[in-house]
């Protein structure tokens, strides 16, 4: 896969707004531990970045996944990973079942306005009992009359505490647990949604992250995304572009982080010559840059044959596996190179360090995705 023109383009105006609209105010939102994400979402639902590759006809652009990809890699531009999360919630996680299976009623309603900027959307799937095991959710979504109404609750929910939407994934039947899941657009201000807290973390500061509990909570049947009872399905497949955009992420993100390392010991000196002089120091750098690189190309394959069609579950996994290590192992090698600096609170590379440790948990952890990649190989053995 190459980038054309127009996808350079496009990450050149991104990189232009993320100068000027965003790096200047990271440092306060993750003081503030939160950033203002309809103030954001509208710019860049203005410059038309939240809906590239979403349908023409809700504003979207109506390109293929590699635009999202180029955008994503720019978004890695951003001093904070906590920001470029919650775009990434809004683009790749909350609205790529809705795009594509929902109803125009549907997408009018929620599609269009998080396209344009105007609501910012959350995915509910994790809960305080089933985080990476999805199969395993209690939330239900029980229909009485022409409504579904909603018990349950879920955690560890990105931009739930300004959301205008959830995707929701619930059960809607007694079934096999693959087969009784819906998901289901819920508006959050419905009565009975209770934002029981604002939850710390060690990193991703400026992302605001809820435990929210539903108490009767009654959304219409016509809010349900697609077929009743597809929900795991749908699931798994926009865990496809979650776990591409995490790879493309890590990929823009450990780039910057490597550059800012390179320069900064460039001119830091010690016993006579600089850090960067240090044969060890380049051989060190050396290795994350292939690891970048190694994870930049299983990414771009991956996203070539997504965009053919092609099933990339196994490919996705891959690159969610590599970019959740390497957002460990990059920024925890690179600080050790900054010395006293990288163990300060506000560096680039310490927050890096911080951020990175969420890519082995979140949207599926490593042992998930090494149980996917060993049962597409057909190595997986049979739990007793």
């Amino acid at each position: 896969m190459q980038f054309t023109q127009e996808h350079q383009e496009i990450q050149r105006t991104l990189k232009r707004f993320i100068d000027a609209e965003i790096n200047p105010h990271v440092d306060q939102w993750e003081a503030e531990e939160m950033f203002p994400a309809h103030e954001v979402f509208k710019k860049l639902g203005d410059l038309g970045m939240l809906g590239l590759t979403k349908p023409v006809e809700y504003g979207g652009a109506g390109l293929d996944y590699s635009y999202a990809v180029a955008m994503t890699e720019t978004l890695g531009h951003i001093d904070c990973g906590g920001v470029p999360m919650a775009i990434g919630v809004q683009t790749d996680m909350a609205t790529p079942a809705l795009a594509r299976f929902g109803s125009h009623e549907l997408k009018e309603q929620f599609l269009k306005p998080a396209i344009a900027g105007d609501y910012v959307a959350c995915i509910g799937v994790s809960e305080p009992g089933a985080g990476s095991d999805v199969a395993s959710i209690k939330t239900t979504a029980r229909k009485d009359g022409d409504d579904y109404v909603i018990n349950g609750g879920k955690m560890w929910i990105t931009n739930s505490l300004q959301a205008d939407w959830m995707c929701l994934l619930a059960n809607t039947g007694e079934g096999a647990p693959h087969r009784n899941k819906t998901l289901i657009c819920v508006p959050m201000k419905t009565k009975g949604i209770t934002i029981a807290k604002k939850i710390r973390k060690i990193g991703m500061m400026s992302s605001d992250t809820g435990l929210i509990h539903f108490d009767d909570v009654r959304v219409p049947q016509r809010y349900r995304i697609g077929e009743e009872g597809m929900g795991f399905t749908y699931q798994m497949m926009q865990f496809q572009e979650e776990r591409l955009w995490a790879a493309a992420r890590t990929v823009g993100g450990m780039s910057r982080i490597l550059r800012e390392t390179i320069d900064y010991i460039r001119e830091r000196k010690m016993f006579g010559q600089t850090v960067l002089d240090f044969q060890y120091v380049q051989y060190k750098l050396a290795e994350i840059k292939t690891d970048i690189e190694a994870l930049r190309a299983l990414t771009y394959r991956a996203t070539e044959l997504y965009v053919k069609g092609e099933d990339v579950t196994e490919l996705a996994s891959m690159a969610k596996l590599m970019s959740g290590r390497l957002s460990r192992t990059a920024p925890d090698g690179l600080l050790q190179f900054w010395g006293g600096m990288g163990y300060t609170w506000d560096n680039h590379v310490s927050r890096a360090f911080r951020d990175g440790r969420l890519g082995s948990i979140g949207g599926g952890a490593d042992e998930v995705m090494l149980g996917i990649i060993c049962k597409l190989m057909g190595i997986a053995t049979t739990r007793r």
